[in-house]
């Protein structure tokens, strides 16, 4: 057994003595019958060897373009990398791979040769590579109700994550949407807790697979808990739930996660009881780790440290700390005065970096630390892009047909396509798609809608981007309107950035307006990370298609409206009737009678 890599090694004596601890009182029999015996011994025995400055490091990650990272791998012997919106590691898949297989090297030439954890938040696909498959947000995920589906997509985002250079991704979101003013739903997959907790189980198994194996990575079930569950739907807000509340009608999808297996769990922004969820050490020690038996990383969200209460985060059960944008040094400062004053123990420290070991040994880092260079061939490939047609088919949602409008003919003389959403590939994708708020152009690999009609029929195919043309001849125009990309706070309505509406913007209305007064028949898609307020314009509409974001096979969407396939999707949200419905705390939802949606949960049509 290797414990780390040959040309690598840290001393020889650290290996010498770690080799009689792992092997000294253990027989080869009794490590095949129970592996996870093996693992604890080879943990409390590398444990037993850590000084406090390299179980701290173990409890920090950092990202990989931060001054002087190199440093703080050897130095400061960090745990962690992660990348985030900012300089990307290379120019392509190879130098990814190539940039942190130098940063694990480093760590391997420390004095115990720990290998590092390098994170990416791959929530729809490995989004922050351009050229990767962009599968639909969780919504559309939601959507399909296809489980089987979600799982696949998970595998094959492990597959191109890990050709991309990591071994750690933080997804699923598994969050339950209580307003769709939050900024987040469309990382979420439904309203209702069974569902979620249905697809939750498949993406972590997706996700994770044979953990030792080089094409799967440990998933995060993130965040918990209330994200999606705030008050007016604000972002890091307060949950207004009670603790029973909570444990009634949003636990189960991360029960589900730890009965799955998930490798990690990622605390959330928002407060519950007025505690800052990362310090709430009764949801995450007592409910979790003991109540639930979770026996992996606890990791914080962006800057949770200095946030939340800096070590009151630590002794509620955070055990791995993203320490960035100045946050390092504090952290290590303050673990070290923690202990010294008794407001944190070497034993809750000691337990911290148990998880953490364990899991990069569950991970194989140990014997395998380095990205698998076979796998950059995958990255993009037909037989991943045609799952996530698939998905792209199973999302859409059909509102309206009057008339049977759908499905169109492909023998029609000539069809206008409307909206710069029709043609480019960033505003179908949403936010977290190349960049942290997504793009709003096209992107490598991707097919835009357009492209999908003009691919699905010789009819004459017309763009008219922003509906200044005349077309009264037209035998149909579909309307593709929607969001604009965002993600997390910049994404809520009302709260700290308020640059979105339940509404269509007046620019899309108009849309929809220029060609019905030419006596044109409208069939409108909705791309959008969460049910908007479209009564109008539905009643306006021969047909109306909730797309969500479909990420980067917008293919898809001709296949269906061209009657290739038939629609299967039910909607996963509640569709709201007006902008009243969310006067009070929450929006429509199918658990609460007060508000009447338009569309109640689970509705689709089909042809």
């Amino acid at each position: 057994m290797k414990l780390v890599s040959r040309s690598y090694k840290g001393s020889i004596v650290s290996l010498v003595l770690l080799t009689i601890l792992f092997f000294g009182c253990k027989s080869d029999t009794e490590f095949a019958i129970n592996p996870s015996i093996e693992i604890e011994r080879k943990v409390d025995s590398i444990l037993a060897l850590m000084t406090l400055d390299e179980k701290i490091g173990q409890m920090t990650q950092i990202r990989h373009f931060d001054e002087d990272a190199e440093k703080a791998i050897t130095n400061k012997l960090i745990g962690s990398i992660i990348h985030t919106d900012g300089p990307a590691p290379g120019e392509d898949a190879k130098a990814w791979q190539g940039k942190f297989t130098e940063l694990q090297k480093l760590a391997l030439s420390t004095r115990l040769g720990i290998p590092l954890l390098f994170g990416v938040d791959a929530v729809h696909g490995q989004n922050t590579y351009n050229g990767a498959t962009i599968f639909p947000h969780n919504i559309g995920l939601g959507a399909t109700r296809n489980a089987e589906l979600v799982e696949q997509i998970a595998e094959i985002t492990a597959i191109e994550s890990q050709a991309t250079g990591f071994n750690w991704v933080f997804s699923p979101c598994v969050a339950i949407p209580y307003n769709e003013k939050w900024g987040r739903v469309y990382e979420a997959f439904a309203e209702d807790v069974e569902l979620t907790a249905n697809l939750t189980k498949a993406s972590v198994q997706g996700h994770q697979g044979d953990l030792s194996k080089s094409n799967t990575v440990m998933a995060t079930a993130k965040h918990y808990i209330g994200d999606g569950a705030t008050d007016y739907g604000i972002e890091g807000g307060k949950t207004s739930l009670s603790e029973l509340e909570i444990s009634e009608q949003l636990m189960k999808p991360y029960s589900e996660a730890v009965k799955a297996g998930v490798g990690s769990v990622m605390a959330s922004f928002n407060k519950v009881s007025d505690i800052p969820m990362h310090a709430h050490k009764r949801l995450i020690t007592d409910s979790l780790k003991i109540g639930m038996g979770f026996d992996g990383i606890m990791v914080s969200d962006w800057k949770g440290y200095s946030k939340y209460g800096e070590n009151a985060i630590i002794d509620a059960g955070i055990d791995m700390v993203m320490a960035v944008d100045g946050d390092m040094d504090d952290f290590h400062i303050g673990i070290k005065r923690g202990l010294e004053n008794d407001s944190i123990s070497i034993d809750r420290i000691n337990d911290a970096v148990k998880r953490i070991l364990r899991q990069k040994y569950r991970l194989g880092l140990f014997n395998n630390p380095f990205p698998d260079t076979t796998l950059v061939s995958k990255i993009g490939i037909k037989a991943h892009r045609d799952v996530a047609r698939q998905a792209v088919r199973e999302s859409m949602v059909l509102l309206k047909n009057n008339n049977q409008t759908l499905p169109l003919s492909k023998d029609l003389k000539k069809i206008v396509v409307v909206g710069e959403h029709a043609d480019n590939a960033g505003l179908q994708s949403g936010g977290w798609t190349i960049a942290w708020q997504g793009v709003t152009e096209n992107y490598d690999g991707a097919t835009t809608i357009l492209d999908g009609f003009k691919q699905q029929t010789n009819t004459e195919i017309i763009y008219d981007e922003t509906a200044l043309e005349q077309h009264p001849d037209a035998d149909v125009a579909v309307i593709v309107i929607g969001e604009t990309p965002y993600a997390e706070f910049f994404g809520d309505i009302g709260g700290e950035m308020d640059r979105y509406q339940l509404t269509l913007t007046e620019a899309h209305q108009n849309y929809i307006n220029h060609y019905k007064n030419q006596g044109v028949k409208v069939v409108v898609i909705l791309i959008s990370g969460r049910p908007l307020v479209t009564t109008q314009q539905i009643e306006q509409s021969d047909a109306f298609v909730a797309a969500w974001l479909p990420g980067s096979e917008g293919h898809g969407i001709a296949e269906v409206l061209f009657g290739d396939y038939n629609f299967k999707g039910t909607l996963p949200h509640s569709w709201p009737k007006n902008e009243e419905d969310f006067e009070g705390l929450f929006g429509p939802n199918f658990w609460d009678n007060s508000i009447e949606p338009l569309f109640e949960y689970g509705f689709g049509l089909n042809y």
